[in-house]
């Protein structure tokens, strides 16, 4: 396990702009910032998720009393951009690509300008009366998805505080449900007895021992197991330490069987130094009975787990992976998975002549994050368009999650091989919903010929009048 620095808590390649992106103005931060007017609100709405009792986080950020003695080390996570470190986690770069995504809680430049301010002028407390009621937090509410309609509660695991990492099965377990329900929802978290304070080993997430869950729902009978039996599992987003809850497109939610169980022979555990016993948490929230899918899940993979080259003592150096798109494709979510090394991954859309650059976001094996796209601004790709993704690595003495620098990596899945993968979630669309998922975009964003969409390189054209002869067209 590569050595990697605690989590405090929570958080150039060319391409065509969209839209017009409002730039970001220069920070103007307000004369007199105070905790109880400018800054708890920043926490309520982008801290506290994590920051608070019983939350993941090892402090809670809900009252002055709480924030005070950190107000130095806040200014300086909140102001490091779009890297490993940067609290809330959210890596996004925002000079470049689609900036539009489901609960985003990141700061903008006024904000993370105003924090520093604050913790420069002395961290003043300001007027009670302007302090914004303390949120409660229910079990509705400390879930992302809401209240979900079913939970599913793994077996119990020890992890010893000076145990080696383990990967393997862990046993199955009945999801309990009587009927056949579709998914438009999935959170998972893992609920354990060490506690947020404590002095244990500086590993993957600080406080946890599961680092990740690959895993499907299966319906068990007796021709489990048997090769003649076709497998009918159905697989799930992959659980990874800091991983946030995955919303699934509303015309292609994903199934889950009556009768089935989770089912995973790849989980891996690690010590946080300390005995702690744990498990995993699945919440789903489902679609309403009778719900049909219009849209088919994507099944190409982007990625390279084959020829990984990373040279020693080398900043700096870059892998490459590129996926051909035989059939329109809807793209959900980008998902950066590298390891150690890895510090940016970016992710490109070749047609024809048009590149465009679709993100470029920072990358922390510590904290691993997701981005769900807004439903406009998803990523629509016509067939045969090429997918490329770029990730940035650095072997070098500087980037401290690599435990010896001095050493080549390669492929593999412990934490000291690498991976290089987008594990988005993406849809198939037929001509005709291709069609009409583009239509529907220029009407709500007010397209025109000369608009340019990130995302989505035929939304400017508008489709010819069937009656209109081919040479006219």
């Amino acid at each position: 396990m590569a050595r990697i620095a605690t989590v405090l808590g929570l958080c150039f390649v060319v391409g065509a702009v969209a839209l017009p992106i409002a730039q970001t103005p220069a920070a103007q931060p307000a004369a007199d910032v105070t905790f109880t007017k400018h800054i708890a609100p920043i926490l309520q709405r982008s801290c506290e998720s994590c920051h608070r009792p019983d939350g993941v986080a090892p402090m809670s950020l809900r009252t002055y009393e709480e924030v005070r003695p950190w107000a130095r080390a806040i200014k300086q996570r909140t102001g490091i951009g779009p890297r490993a470190g940067v609290m809330p986690p959210w890596y996004v770069e925002k000079n470049i690509g689609i900036q539009k995504f489901k609960n985003d809680p990141s700061l903008n430049a006024d904000e993370i300008a105003m924090i520093a301010k604050w913790a420069d002028s002395g961290a003043p407390r300001g007027n009670p009366d302007d302090m914004p009621p303390l949120k409660t937090w229910t079990e509705s509410t400390k879930w992302a998805i809401g209240e979900p309609d079913l939970v599913v509660r793994t077996k119990d695991v020890v992890v010893k505080g000076t145990a080696p990492d383990w990967w393997g099965e862990i046993p199955r377990v009945p999801t309990g449900l009587t009927e056949d329900r579709y998914v438009s929802a999935l959170e998972i978290r893992e609920v354990n007895d060490a506690g947020s304070t404590g002095t244990g080993r500086a590993t993957v997430g600080g406080r946890f021992v599961f680092h990740h869950m690959i895993w499907a729902t299966r319906v068990l009978g007796e021709e489990a197991g048997d090769p003649t039996v076709t497998d009918d599992s159905t697989s799930w987003p992959v659980h990874e330490v800091g991983r946030e809850a995955d919303f699934f497109d509303a015309k292609s939610a994903r199934l889950l069987k009556a009768g089935s169980s989770i089912v995973s022979d790849s989980v891996h555990l690690h010590s946080n130094g300390r005995d702690t016993t744990a498990h995993l948490e699945i919440a789903f929230k489902f679609m309403p009975k009778g719900y049909k899918p219009e849209y088919r899940r994507a099944t190409y993979s982007l990625g390279n787990g084959v020829d990984i080259d990373i040279k020693a003592m080398e900043p700096g150096q870059q892998l490459h992976a590129y996926a051909l798109l035989k059939e329109n494709t809807k793209i959900l979510s980008f998902e950066p998975h590298l390891h150690a090394p890895g510090q940016r991954m970016c992710l490109e859309a070749i047609w024809g002549y048009n590149i465009q650059t679709i993100n470029c976001v920072g990358y922390d094996h510590n904290w691993v994050r997701g981005y769900d796209y807004d439903d406009d601004s998803a990523p629509l790709l016509p067939k045969d368009t090429i997918l490329h993704i770029v990730g940035y690595m650095d072997n070098s003495p500087s980037n401290k999650n690599v435990p010896d620098p001095r050493n080549w990596q390669g492929s593999g899945n412990r934490s000291v091989a690498n991976m290089f993968i987008d594990l988005g979630n993406r849809v198939f669309l037929t001509d005709e919903q291709f069609q009409k998922e583009m239509a529907a975009r220029r009407e709500k964003l007010k397209l025109t010929r000369n608009s340019m969409v990130i995302g989505c390189p035929l939304c400017n054209i508008q489709p010819q009048p069937a009656t209109v002869p081919r040479q006219q067209q």
